[in-house]
């Protein structure tokens, strides 16, 4: 594999250790070397695949992050050249809340995200008063209650839709409970035994669980939270962030999202070649 998976603090403790022992002078090799962020899989496989597949003499340098938080920071502080973790309302808020510059680069792929159910078979029996788990990121938070009020289970204000919150619920007929849950632990929720619970394929993978058991899901022709590679505004036009892109939307990197589609995980967001 491309890349070498080290934690974020040891990458930050390496490049200060490099740079006093250098006196900050880079090689060649290192000027050629993109350090991106990821979190988790299939974020970090697709990392490592585009390192296969780009272009001489750049080389590709995983750094994975145990949190939301880091990756941006990372990009952010100049500590990474670009990250592979989130879509870009996220991403927007982010900036918003950082007072940061981050840009969204091309769509990779986009998530087919859910709800849960330790509970019922179908969303057709959903109680009365039941608890629902949703993330508790404003961007995620309004994802999940836009697949509720596509469903018609709820009925959102007409002028909200990325920003929208529990606030924003006009007609709530089912009396549900919202529970806000950081991303993270949602799948905990589910395994607690909250009836319905919104989540994502990367985390539920590992409490056995695929698309195929979701009791509701969302459009998969909506791109608007498709995942993207992410840079520092400025830095997205460079020679390095271009070969990088064009690595991402590789023939490789395709192949490796269309079995992952064959499973129901995901939907690949872009056609080969395209930047």
């Amino acid at each position: 594999m491309m890349g070498k998976k080290i934690w974020m603090g040891t990458f930050v403790s390496a490049c200060v250790l490099m740079l006093a022992a250098c006196g900050g002078e880079e090689t060649a090799e290192e000027n050629n070397e993109i350090t991106v962020v990821a979190q988790t899989t299939p974020m970090t496989d697709i990392v490592e695949i585009a390192g296969e597949a780009i272009e001489e003499p750049y080389t590709v340098k995983l750094v994975e992050v145990a949190d939301n938080i880091q990756y941006n920071e990372a990009v952010f502080n100049d500590e990474a050249d670009a990250s592979f973790a989130q879509h870009e309302p996220f991403m927007e808020q982010f900036n918003k809340e950082s007072d940061a510059d981050l840009v969204a680069m091309s769509e990779i792929y986009n998530a087919i995200v859910g709800f849960y159910s330790p509970v019922y078979d179908s969303i057709d029996e959903l109680e009365n008063g039941a608890e629902v788990a949703i993330p508790s990121d404003p961007t995620n938070e309004a994802r999940a209650l836009m697949i509720l009020d596509d469903a018609g289970i709820i009925t959102l204000a007409d002028d909200v839709s990325f920003e929208a919150t529990v606030d924003d619920i006009e007609d709530n007929p089912k009396n549900l409970k919202f529970t806000h849950v950081d991303l993270l632990n949602l799948s905990a929720s589910y395994e607690d035994g909250i009836p319905l619970v919104f989540n994502y394929p990367t985390y539920i993978e590992p409490i056995g669980l695929t698309p195929e058991d979701a009791v509701l899901l969302e459009d998969d022709d909506n791109n608007t939270f498709a995942l993207r590679v992410v840079a520092r505004e400025g830095n997205e036009d460079s020679e390095k962030i271009e070969a990088l892109n064009k690595a991402f939307t590789s023939q490789e990197v395709y192949d490796f999202l269309d079995e992952l589609a064959d499973k129901g995980h995901l939907e690949p967001s872009f056609e080969p070649g395209e930047e």
